[in-house]
């Protein structure tokens, strides 16, 4: 054989070397392959266990409220104010300048109470000046009295000595004339007495009228004057002031509505009803109609109702906004506490419990709620409060951690 021909038979390294190292590439790139495929399948797991890639449901929303369950038998609604049925502006009876005012904004008077006085310094000299006389009226009914007394003792002594011829007829006679002079002296005394008092009531009267004074137990609303103004009881002058407080007697409020006259036969005296302030509504106060004005509004077609609280809060003010539900019957002590209540659509039965969608952003979360008794067109639930957003009409295939959208009505 050919020397040529047993080199062929030789093996190429080079050769060798390169086809190796390109099996190891060709090896690793298909690890690398394996990797990013588990890697992805993780990804797209996690996804779905986060339930990024579920599917997005549009949903209608409802609310979870607070259900009071006299609702039910509620017979009409009807808003107004809280009014105080005894209030007044008060002023003084003359006029005159504000000294001192005792009182302000919110404070609790009595009867008779001080609540401003005027300048009065030349009615209070004038009423010492009456009580000075009055004194001395009485001092002088005092000494007419005592020679009284004295002319009737000489009087009587003369008449028994005039029997006896010891006195003249004169003596006499001069004895009983001043007897009856000082009768008449003592009558005239006794009247300047009743002159005296009558001129220092008179002063007193006059002092009074610089104070003004609470015309009965309340509170005080608004002060309409302050020190130095000038207040007078017509108002007329210029700058001057007619009222110097506005008050009223919180025992006599009431809260005024005014009812259609097309619903005014759903209401009688003595219905009993509940009454809703807007500054409190999670409260309900028991009332009965105490009065129907005989007159309607002709321009409105109402006629106004008068509802009477049955019980008082100190937190309760005039010209409140309040609402008025007046009742079939009166409320049972079980049915004053207001019930978490939502909408039947809102509740289905999963697993043979019931279950609502809270709403929580973007996504639902499953909650288990028990159910209690009808409440009108809503069902009492337990395990919510209210406020919470929930989905209403939930869709068959929901499941808890769902992304939502919701649809705007």
């Amino acid at each position: 054989m050919p020397e040529e021909d047993i080199s062929k038979l030789k093996l190429d390294k080079t050769r060798l070397a390169t086809a190796g190292t390109a099996g190891k590439r060709a090896r690793r790139k298909k690890l690398f392959y394996w990797a990013l495929a588990l890697l992805l399948l993780v990804f797209i797991f996690f996804l779905f266990m986060s339930g990024a890639l579920r599917r997005t449901h549009k949903v209608e929303v409802a609310t979870v409220s607070l259900v009071y369950p006299s609702q039910t038998f509620t017979l009409l609604n009807a808003s107004g104010y809280v009014v105080a049925q005894r209030k007044a502006a008060v002023a003084s009876k003359v006029t005159g300048r504000l000294v001192s005012v005792n009182v302000e904004e919110g404070s609790r008077v009595k009867k008779g109470d001080v609540l401003a006085r005027l300048e009065n310094e030349d009615v209070l000299a004038a009423r010492a000046q009456a009580e000075a006389n009055l004194s001395a009226a009485r001092f002088s009914l005092e000494q007419a009295r005592a020679e009284l007394r004295d002319a009737e003792l000489q009087f009587n002594r003369n008449k028994d000595l005039l029997g006896k011829g010891f006195v003249s007829k004169s003596e006499y006679d001069a004895s009983e004339a001043r007897y009856d002079k000082a009768k008449a002296a003592v009558s005239a005394a006794q009247a300047g007495v009743k002159a005296a008092e009558a001129a220092f009531e008179e002063a007193n009267v006059s002092v009074n009228y610089t104070l003004v004074r609470a015309p009965f137990d309340g509170v005080v609303l608004t002060k309409n004057a302050d020190i130095g103004d000038i207040v007078t009881p017509i108002g007329a002058a210029a700058e001057a002031k007619a009222a110097v407080v506005t008050m009223a007697d919180m025992d006599s409020l009431q809260v005024e509505v005014d009812v259609s006259e097309s619903n005014l036969a759903q209401v009688k005296v003595g219905e009993p009803a509940e009454i809703q302030l807007d500054a409190l509504p999670d409260i309900r106060f028991p009332g009965v109609v105490h009065m129907i004005v005989p007159t309607a509004d002709r321009t409105k077609a109402t006629v106004l109702v008068k509802v009477r609280f049955l019980e008082k809060d100190p937190r309760t003010l005039p010209e409140m906004s309040a609402k008025v539900a007046f009742l079939a019957r009166t409320v049972r002590p079980e049915e004053e506490r207001p019930r978490t209540a939502v909408s039947p659509n809102a509740v289905v039965k999963q697993k043979g419990r019931h279950v609502v969608f809270l709403i929580a952003g973007e996504r639902v979360r499953e909650v288990a709620v028990r159910t209690g008794e009808r409440l009108g067109d809503m069902v009492e639930v337990t395990d919510l409060k209210a406020g919470d957003r929930i989905v209403q009409r939930p869709p068959e295939r929901m499941k808890d951690g769902d992304r939502i959208k919701i649809i705007e009505k």
